[in-house]
């Protein structure tokens, strides 16, 4: 019987082989070779029987059951029977040789299973194979393949039987005629003569160790015979490749004498394939083989072959490999190889044929010897050993070839010549030099690679590979030491090598430390051995000097830093100590920065130091000066690179410094004089940093040379002493010119100042003062910065209050010349910033400059910074690195303006001096360009805040403009401009403060009110109306708290002024702050406002500005507290919606809250007194009645909006808190989809169109805003956010969401506004029995969420609200009754300890919930269902049990409902009905066995919800399913968080049913049957796969209970299913069947 059953489960899977899906026929071979494992005698014959049977099955279908049989012939071939066996390989003969066409999937797989079987039982096969292999006969094509593979599988076993196989084979070769016969003969021989190589290499292990090659080596011969003569020649390039393929390795086995025979035709034969295929790679391997049988029989005639070998495989190599073809690598290995072979036999004439090729004008040709030179340099090293100087000589030409392919292949041969010992050898040191070069070529400027070049040896540059080669050399080849050291340090001064210098420096590093380790520190560079090595001064220099620039090349200061550091010894002995404790410190700098974040100054300020310790360290005249005279020597090797540059002048300087000798020192400054490239900017401010520096210890002689400079005829074009420069032009004369003018002010700012003060006006100033009228930027520059040092040096010097300088006033007009001469429309040079820097140090010094001085001075300098044009901001292509450069230049310029105002404010600290400097700032601060006010004003502050600082009153004294100063600062603090804004609130403060301190208030004393000010400043970044008045507000109250008495009007009038501002927010903050200021100083207010009244009524007909709105509020507000009922009509009566004016008027009644309560009162009346709307019949087709607002609760919810707006309504919004709630709770019901009147929609688009963003003036959306700006008002913001941050405020609007949106309030009333809440409630009471349905669904939704809170227990409402919502069931509202079983279930939330004592009341109404007769859509059915799921944890068991069945078995037709949240609540609501199942234990244990199918299938549930709420219940149900391994996996695996592998997870539920419950086998597999019609896919997927598991997992024992027809035809038919992945699992599971068979 159960053999029957395998053979019907075999049977249906190679049925379902006709599949046309990839995957499920891969599924079907998968649970083939399953059942094969199981019982594989079986299964093959199954196999075996059906493919009999099934004679007409198409061969892809019988390709997959011979795929099967092969798997599980190879998993069981130990334990197969031999009969088996023999049925296997007579099945697989006969499908193989069935057709006799070739057929290659089918034959292959049937091949395959022969070779398979042949690996135990090679006798049976060769016994059925060869029945079919009879002489004379041609044999079928896969019986020889099939040999072939057998030979390679079963070495021992087959090579035995190849004999007689060649034998038989060798006539047949003649008798074969088609191309795939003749390939597959290829083959064989092919792969015949690899297993007897294979075989006679293990004799040792081989069962028969008499078998010699010449056994086989007559019948190799007669078919080398057949295949080179007659097939080699075929036209059909496949089969040629085939016989090449098989002749190497046939080669081995052929008799000596007739292979020495045969090579002068082979190898001629072979060379001739080259010219016929593209693809060598078969050739070059075989040619390889030929190659090596013919060496090791000691041939001769390939020494008359050795031409046409060189000539046919050297173009090979010169043909490019392509890495993406991995067969061209292949062959140029196996072409390698060949030339191993025959270097190794012909050195001296491989070599004679390959270094002429070096000099080919071919590129392809170049590489490719190089590539030959290497492989034999590495491969043949004893044959090359006497070879080395030829082959070194006969590279003088590659190195010079300026290819980057060749330059790669050279740098390659020399990595392997290094190896070898060739560069010791003389000529090697060319090679070093050649590869330094390679290392110094730019890596930025390597060309860049094109996407997929062949000819690429490699994608990295010749740098690259040049850098690696280098330091590999230094540091892994032992035998280059001595080559390397020190014959590398040649290379580290030439300029030429600078690129190289980071990769020399860490080889000569590295090789400098070997050699310290062996002891040779003393004598590490030994001059005496090598006369071309750098010395100690040109090293010195160069590694110092390269360090200025750390990052460059790599890093190239750390590398040269460190080389310095190793070698200290030989540059002095001196250094030791010194440099050991610096140069590490020097590197670690380095290393801790980056090149954005070093600061240059400062490490060139560390490196100078170095110099001047190591200089102090050797403190020998003789050695310094042959270091200075180096240094001025390497100069001119740095033109082209101005950083470096730049700082050697500054190296040279601190040299010269250090040196005693002063003619040395005269004729070095002579010489640089003499040398300098003076139009490059960076080499005039190197030399005079150089003369600087060398004046701090040579002032005369530094100055002696200046003035011969001045003196001699070089600017005037004729010879003298400084000749040189006779033939200059004018342009570079100015550039010399510029230069002695820089060397004086460096001169002047370094030199010991007790020296150099007495030479400023005679020596220095006299020759600077002949420049003045230039027009050259370079030259003005130059001078503006040379006076600027000379100043800083005057300031300075310890005697400066001494010194007069007579000549200030002189300078300060050249400079005012020098700025009046900038253009006003752009600023495109630093002359301006230059120039004021220099005024600042100027102006300081004695004597004091005269008034109109002054005046020109600040009027220009303010002139020439203020009026500039706006900044354009970035560029369109975004900020480009010009306006970045004018952006910078421009923040310069600005602080060296504040800074000269300051300077000159120091001389007059006193009330007139800030008089007369604000007098010059006066028109700036006012002016209506935006940009100039905010440059003055930004400089007022900085100005006033130093005047504070620096103030000290010795004597109380009045501050007699601080009115009109305040006035001129205070309406800016609502200028248009944010930053003016800022900064005038930093002036009133200052000067606040300046008048505190005149009052005799002490420096630090801090004013509670003036501090207030700085808090203002935050309001004032980005203000909005509300800010800028309370903002302008505070500051009047500050300020009229603090102005004295007397001033008050002078202020005030001042303030009148303001309200003519150009800025019109600075003239609505004028009228602000002059409203507050009346406010708070008198009743001036009082007298005058019916005066006041009129003006502001005009004013707002003319226009709506701040200040005017604010007089109209006062107004309102005055009127209103007299006539409150005519101004809330007339208001009311206004035109809808509101103008501005009009809102305002309203929101001025807030300022009293008594007054505020009684209109609100009123408000509230006329809201409730009419109806919310009209129903209005719509005349369109199809359409049903409209509901249209009614006009006046519309104006006064309008009304209620705008007054408690105002924050001032805030205690009369909380005296009314519950009947505004709930008035305004109502309205937004009853306007949810109620639409405007036709005469207003038309003029609220009206008002939209005139006003930017105005206030909707839809019924629901205005009743809404009002309803949050009374909660916002009420104290309740806690609320109105929380609403807001859940979207609640939306939903309310929502027809469909507005319940949703009730309860997002309620919720959040709960929460943040309890207290309010029993007032509420009784006032909403009486509206559940509204004739609105909007009004009670509103009511009862409010009510079902506040049920969710603990609070209406602790206000003892919750008998109340909960009597109202079971009161509610009946309600013809669906909704409605909804919403009253969500309110009853949310009590096990809200007060879950009061569950218990209306439990049976809540479970009735749940119970009728779930059996509500009007509910198409099952919606109150599923509320309850929630519901009760919430209350079940808090009812007591009593309560629940007599129900318990009933709701179980009520809602289980839900699980597998078409709607998602009935799903997913009726599970959830399962699984928290298991806690009640302990009295009645097995029946609702029936109850959960009944479901555990449904819940597990469902975890593949398409909703994510479902998929969570089925991991719910199964973790509430695993205790109470008696096996605790289940138990342990649903805890562990389905826990909400965790991702489920849900094979992997069903697997071991599978297991863990059968070990507990293998008797309900049969119900369970039942239950998945009826989800095999599942209309999800994934359900019916997994419904298979779950049988597939149990079966898996069941004891034989319980086998039996599986009524294993029904399932299979089951099986059968979902096998049909259209989706892939079903059948997928069908088959898997009919694989695994086997177990309960």
């Amino acid at each position: 019987m159960m053999e029957s059953r395998i053979r019907r489960l075999a049977t249906t899977l190679m049925d379902a082989t006709t599949d046309k899906e990839p995957l499920v026929q891969e599924q079907i071979y998968n649970a083939l070779c399953y059942l094969g494992e199981s019982e594989p005698e079986e299964i093959l014959h199954s196999c075996d029987e059906y493919l009999r049977q099934h004679d007409k099955l198409a061969y892809p279908h019988r390709v997959i059951i011979l795929k099967a049989m092969e798997t599980v012939v190879r998993n069981n071939i130990g334990s197969l029977d031999k009969s088996t066996a023999k049925v296997v390989i007579f099945l697989a003969s006969n499908e193989m040789t069935k057709s006799k066409e070739v057929i290659r999937d089918w034959q292959q797989a049937a091949s395959s299973v022969l070779v398979a079987v042949g690996q135990r039982f090679i006798n049976k096969v060769m016994e059925e194979v060869l029945t079919k292999f009879q002489p004379g006969i041609l044999p079928h094509y896969f019986i020889v393949q099939t040999f072939a593979n057998l030979s390679v599988s079963n070495v021992f076993g087959m090579v035995p039987f190849l004999n007689s196989i060649l034998g038989t084979m060798l006539p047949m070769l003649g008798m074969a005629k088609q191309d795939h016969m003749k390939s597959v003969f290829c083959y064989a021989l092919q792969h015949f003569s690899e297993s007897i190589q294979e075989y006679l290499a293990n004799l040792d292990k081989a069962p028969d160790p008499t078998v010699r090659k010449d056994t086989f080596s007559n019948e190799i011969f007669s078919a080398y015979e057949v295949l080179f003569n007659s097939w080699l020649q075929h036209r059909e390039a496949k089969l040629r490749l085939a016989v090449v393929e098989a002749m190497g390795p046939m080669s081995h086995l052929m008799p000596s004498e007739k292979l020495e025979e045969q090579l002068p035709k082979l190898i001629p034969g072979i060379l001739a394939l080259y010219k016929k295929h593209a693809e060598a790679f078969y050739i070059s391997k075989s040619l390889c083989q030929i190659l090596e049988a013919s060496v090791n029989i000691g041939s001769r005639s390939l020494d008359v072959q050795l031409d046409a070998l060189l000539g046919t495989l050297h173009p090979q190599i010169c043909a490019p490999a392509d890495p993406f073809v991995p067969l061209t690598v292949k062959n140029h290995t196996e072409v390698l190889r060949c030339f191993t072979v025959l270097a190794c036999s012909f050195p001296d004439r491989v070599l004679a044929f390959l270094l002429p090729k070096l000099e080919s004008s071919n590129e392809r040709t170049r590489v490719g010897t190089l590539l030959i030179m290497r492989q034999i340099i590495n491969s043949a090293p004893s044959q090359m050993e006497i070879k080395k100087p030829f082959i070194l000589s006969s590279m003088k030409l590659p190195l010079q070839d300026s290819n980057d392919k060749v330059k790669r292949a050279v740098v390659q041969v020399i990595s392997a010549m290094a190896h070898h010992g060739y560069l010791e050898q003389p000529g090697g040191e060319a090679m070093m030099e050649y590869l330094v070069r390679q290392c110094a070529l730019p890596s930025e400027a390597q060309p860049k690679k094109q996407p997929l070049d062949a000819d690429d040896l490699t994608s990295d540059s010749v740098q690259s590979i040049s850098v690696n080669t280098l330091f590999l050399l230094s540091t892994t080849v032992d035998r280059m030491n001595n080559v390397l050291w020190p014959y590398l340090l040649e290379f580290v001064t030439p300029i030429q090598f600078t690129n190289a210098l980071t990769p020399l420096c860490k080889s000569l590093m590295y090789l400098a430390m070997k050699k310290q380790e062996e002891g040779e520190n003393a004598n590490l560079i030994r001059y005496d051995l090598n006369g071309n090595l750098p010395s100690p001064y040109a090293l010195t220099t160069r590694l110092l000097v390269v360090s200025s620039q750390p990052y460059a090349g790599d890093c190239r200061g750390a590398a040269a830093l460190r080389l310095l550091h190793v070698l200290q010894y030989s540059v002095h002995p001196a250094l030791e100590q010194l440099w050991s404790k610096r140069v590490p410190a020097l590197v670690e700098h380095i290393e801790e920065n980056t090149e954005k974040c070093l600061c240059q100054k400062e490490w060139e300020e560390k490196l100078l130091l170095l110099l001047q310790e190591t200089l102090a360290a050797v403190s020998d005249n003789t050695w310094i000066c042959h270091f200075v005279t180096e240094m001025c020597r390497q100069l001119n090797c740095y033109n082209g690179f101005p950083l470096e540059k730049n700082f050697l002048y500054k190296c040279i300087g601190t040299t010269l410094g250090a040196c005693v000798s002063k003619d040395l020192v005269q004729k070095q400054l002579q010489e640089l004089l003499e040398t300098a490239r003076y139009h490059e900017e960076a080499e005039r401010e190197g030399l005079a940093s150089c003369f600087g520096i060398c004046a701090i210890n040579h002032l005369e002689e530094t100055l002696a040379k200046l003035e011969d400079f001045v003196r001699s005829d070089v600017f005037k074009k004729s010879v003298g002493l400084f000749s040189i420069f006779k033939d200059r032009s004018d342009n570079e004369v100015e550039k010399i010119k510029s230069t002695l003018i820089l060397c004086y002010g460096f001169v002047a700012v370094h030199a010991p100042k007790e020296l150099v003060l007495s030479r400023i006006e005679a020596d220095i100033l006299k020759n600077i003062f002949q420049y003045f009228n230039t027009k050259d930027l370079t030259l003005k520059l130059c001078l503006i910065r040379s006076i600027c040092m000379i100043s800083q040096a005057i300031h300075n010097g310890g005697k400066c209050g001494d010194f007069v300088f007579s000549r200030k006033a002189e300078l300060v007009a050249q400079m005012v010349e020098f700025i009046k001469a900038e253009p006003l429309d752009a600023m495109r040079t630093p002359v301006r910033q230059r120039a004021m820097v220099t005024c600042t140090y100027l102006v300081v010094l004695e004597p004091h400059l005269s008034d109109p001085d002054r005046t020109e001075l600040i009027d220009t300098c303010l002139a020439s910074v203020l009026a500039l044009p706006p900044d354009p901001g970035p560029e369109r292509d975004g900020v480009s690195s010009d306006a970045l450069h004018k952006e910078i230049l421009y923040g310069d310029t600005l602080s060296a303006l504040k800074d000269l105002l300051k300077s000159l404010l120091q001389r007059n600290l006193t009330p007139h001096g800030l008089q007369d400097m604000f007098a010059h700032l006066g028109p700036w601060i006012k002016s209506n360009k935006e940009q100039e006010r905010q440059r003055a004003v930004e400089i007022s502050a900085a100005l006033l805040d130093f005047y504070l600082a620096k103030l000290n009153v010795s004597t109380v004294v009045p501050f007699y403009n601080l009115g009109v100063l305040i006035a001129l600062f205070s309406p800016r603090c609502s200028d248009s401009l944010a930053s003016v804004r800022q900064h005038a609130v930093d002036c009133v403060y200052c000067l606040l403060y300046i008048q505190l301190c005149y009052e005799g208030f002490a420096r630090d004393h801090m004013d509670e009110m003036v501090e207030g000010l700085k808090a203002l400043k935050k309001g004032l970044e980005e203000p909005d109306f509300t800010v800028l008045f309370h903002t302008c507000h505070n500051i009047a109250m500050v300020v009229g708290k603090r102005v004295p008495p007397e001033q008050l009007m002078s202020l005030l009038l001042a303030m009148f002024e303001g309200l003519a501002d150009p800025d019109k927010n600075c003239s609505r903050a004028a009228t602000v702050m002059i409203n507050s200021l009346l406010k708070e100083r008198g009743s001036v207010l009082q007298e005058k406002v019916p005066d006041i009244m009129s003006i502001i009524h005009s004013k707002l007909q003319e226009v709506d500005e701040e200040h005017i709105r604010k007089a109209a509020q006062q107004t309102v507000y005055i009127l209103a507290s007299q006539h409150k009922s005519v101004v809330v009509s007339s208001l009311l009566g206004s035109a809808l919606p509101f103008d501005s004016h009009t809102c305002a008027m309203w929101r001025s009644l807030a300022a009293d809250p008594t007054l505020t309560s009684q209109i609100l009162e009123q408000l509230l009346e006329k809201v409730n007194r009419d109806v919310p709307y009209k129903e209005s019949k719509c005349f369109l087709l199809g359409s049903g009645s409209e509901r249209i607002a009614t006009p006046l609760p519309l104006a006064a919810t309008c009304a209620l909006y705008e007054i408690m707006s105002a924050p001032e309504s805030g205690a009369a919004v909380l005296g009314l808190y519950a009947p505004l709630f709930v008035t305004l709770l109502l309205r937004v019901s009853c306007t949810v989809g109620v639409q405007l009147p036709k005469s207003l929609q038309s003029r609220e688009r009206r008002s939209s169109s005139l006003s930017p963003a105005p206030r909707s003036l839809h019924p629901c959306s205005c009743a809404v805003e009002t309803l949050k700006v009374m909660l916002a008002r009420g104290g309740s913001e806690a609320v109105t956010k929380a609403v807001g941050s859940a979207g609640g405020w939306d939903l309310m609007a929502s027809p469909e969401r507005h319940h949703d949106g009730i309860a997002v309030l309620a919720g959040a009333m709960a929460r943040h506004a309890g207290p309010r809440l029993p007032l509420i409630v009784k006032n909403l009471v009486p509206t559940l029995s509204s004739v609105f349905d909007s009004q009670r669904i509103t009511t009862t939704a409010f009510f079902a969420e506040l049920l969710n809170s603990n609070v209406v227990n602790d206000l003892m409402l919750l008998e109340t609200v909960m009597d109202n919502m079971t009161g509610r069931q009946k309600d013809p509202c669906l909704l409605v009754r909804m919403l009253a079983l969500r309110g009853l279930g949310n009590i096990s939330s809200g007060s879950p300890e009061k569950v218990r004592k209306h439990g049976a009341k809540l479970l009735a109404s749940m119970v009728n919930g779930m059996d509500d007769k009007d509910d198409p859509h099952n919606l109150v059915a599923l509320e309850a269902m929630s519901s009760l799921s919430k209350l079940l944890d808090h009812l007591e068991e009593r309560d629940i049990q007599s129900m318990l069945l009933h709701i179980a078995i009520r809602i289980r037709p839900f699980f597998d409902s078409e709607q998602p949240e009935l799903r997913q609540s009726s599970i959830v609501l399962f699984g928290n009905l298991t806690k009640f199942s302990e009295e009645d234990c097995e029946a609702f244990f029936e109850q959960i066995l009944n479901g555990l199918v449904t819940l597990l299938l469902h975890l593949q549930d398409p909703k994510p919800e479902v998929v969570k709420a089925c991991k719910f219940a199964l973790r509430m149900c695993g205790p109470n399913m008696g096996c605790e391994g289940l138990c342990d996996m649903f805890l562990n695996h389905l826990r909400e968080d965790r991702s489920l592998h849900y094979g992997e997870f069903m697997n071991n539920v599978c297991k863990h049913l059968m070990q507990s419950y293998p008797e309900m086998l049969n119900r369970l597999i039942s239950t998945n049957l009826f989800y095999f019609k599942s209309n999800w896919v994934d359900i019916r997927a997994a419904a298979p796969m779950f049988i597939g598991f149990l079966v898996l997992h069941v004891d034989e024992d319980h086998c039996q209970q599986v009524d294993l027809d029904q399932l299979i035809s089951a099986l059968n038919l979902l096998l049909k299913d259209p989706v892939p992945a079903v059948r997928m699992k069908v088959a898997e599971t009919l694989g695994r069947l086997v177990r309960i068979l």
